[in-house]
């Protein structure tokens, strides 16, 4: 049914979770705000990071506080980014298989490339990062834009991810979702999944099952 499967990363992939609740402490604290806990950060990844700050101060004006975080990514985010268990081999499989893959994501592209780089042998087919539109997710650009690169239609293409952005991401776009579970949401029910799964190793079963 589907000749392409795209991800989300963070809690969908990997966790940069280390390098996020770095990157956005330093921004804070830079800025003259208190730190935020672990906890209090993961639940704003997905989102941008205009958003990110708005969540925790209350403020638009976030072009500071991106211009810091992405300083101190530059530093420490690749090196604290992991695949989750089994998702290098995942990737692989899937591309042997010959279905084309993908990453859709509000990181930076080079970021991901980055991270990738740690993993021997593993790539997918396209990587559409923040830096590649000027709407990131919920809006559909993203999605778009690698069902366009793919040269494939869109009901040929399943999107995963672990949030709710992602899954309206999906739907705005017109793209069949898949969910995680790995991330802080469970419920996509109002998003109409095609298939809600522990982890991105239960989605490979869905999608190669046949």
């Amino acid at each position: 049914m589907y000749k392409a499967v795209l991800f989300d990363f963070d809690y969908t992939l990997g966790d940069s979770t280390n390098g996020i609740v770095m990157c956005t402490n330093y921004a804070l604290e830079n800025l003259g705000y208190e730190p935020k806990t672990p906890d209090e950060i993961r639940k704003t990844v997905g989102l941008s990071l205009k958003e990110m700050f708005a969540a925790f101060t209350g403020k638009q004006n976030g072009e500071d506080f991106v211009k810091l975080f992405r300083k101190r990514s530059e530093e420490v985010m690749t090196d604290n980014s992991v695949l989750y268990d089994g998702a290098d081999e995942m990737l692989r499989e899937l591309l042997q298989r010959g279905f084309k893959t993908g990453i859709v994501t509000t990181k930076f592209r080079c970021r991901i490339e980055e991270i990738l780089r740690k993993y021997p042998q593993t790539e997918v087919t396209v990587i559409i990062g923040a830096e590649d539109v000027s709407r990131e997710k919920p809006a559909p650009d993203g999605l778009l834009k690698a069902v366009d690169l793919l040269g494939l239609d869109k009901r040929e293409v399943l999107y995963t991810g672990d949030s709710l952005v992602d899954a309206l991401a999906a739907n705005s776009a017109e793209v069949d979702f898949a969910g995680v579970k790995t991330g802080c949401c469970a419920d996509f029910s109002q998003y109409n999944p095609v298939f809600v799964g522990n982890d991105v190793l239960q989605v490979f079963d869905f999608v190669t099952k046949e």
